[in-house]
């Protein structure tokens, strides 16, 4: 099976480890992973800002640049929602205006072939356990656009129950946004930091070793928060943990 990595901005720019474990998950379990070079932003900055126009060419150029694959892979459930439940919506605003159905089409093409990875691995590959280890207590909290936009439910703790030497510990609160909510945290930073610290706060009370989520930006919210509390929990992106074996752990 050949799959495109969308690894995302944040990722890409900040957080790249989490785009080679991806990688390295993959691949161990037989898929061919290929990175479109002409791959951009997905526009959800801009789209959740308002500015809605200015998206649109960014639609386009994610469905020319993965438009030859069955499956577009993403570690980030806010970036696969944006593909899934956005472009959709853009591309019919666009033909309601009377702009015509090329935007429409467009996002009809992309949405279908994007998937969240580990939707991609329990509904696609039909996979729960992927030989992983990671020998640490970790809790996990559910970001808001798997949970809510793409709909994951259990599929995340269902990969976690069989990683060899985790703990999962229960997080309190767990369905609560943590505060980032992209550029909320920019317009609204007092109420963002609050939610952060009650986040933190039910993380740091759980005892674990680790916090783990889909999304980095969140994992960056709630770590930072962490840090400046002096909490000794690392963020640890999911697809790490699913990356990480005796042979080569987590370091």
């Amino acid at each position: 099976m050949r799959v495109a990595l969308f690894v995302t901005c944040v990722n890409d720019a900040l957080y790249p480890r989490t785009g080679v474990a991806t990688v390295r998950l993959l691949e161990r379990l037989g898929v061919t992973v290929e990175f479109p070079a002409a791959q951009s932003c997905c526009g959800q900055p801009a789209y959740n800002t308002g500015y809605r126009h200015e998206t649109e060419p960014l639609v386009r150029r994610f469905d020319r640049a993965f438009r030859a694959y069955e499956y577009v892979v993403t570690p980030s459930g806010s970036c696969a929602a944006m593909v899934r439940d956005a472009y959709p919506r853009l591309g019919a605003k666009a033909a309601a205006e009377g702009r015509g159905t090329e935007l429409a089409e467009a996002a009809a093409r992309a949405a279908p072939r994007t998937y969240e990875l580990t939707e991609f691995l329990v509904d696609v590959l039909g996979v729960t356990d992927v030989g992983a280890y990671f020998p640490h207590t970790v809790t996990y909290h559910p970001t808001c656009h798997g949970l809510r936009a793409l709909g994951l439910g259990d599929r995340p703790r269902r990969l976690l129950a069989h990683v060899r030497g985790l703990e999962l510990r229960e997080l309190d609160g767990a369905e609560e946004c943590c505060g980032f909510g992209g550029t909320f945290a920019v317009k609204n930073p007092d109420v963002s930091a609050a939610m952060g610290a009650d986040k933190a706060r039910a993380v740091e009370a759980t005892g674990a070793d680790a916090v783990c989520a889909l999304d980095n930006s969140c994992l960056a919210h709630i770590g930072g928060t962490l840090a400046r509390r002096g909490s000794r929990v690392r963020p640890v992106h999911l697809a790490e943990i699913l990356a990480a074996t005796e042979e080569e752990p987590y370091t």
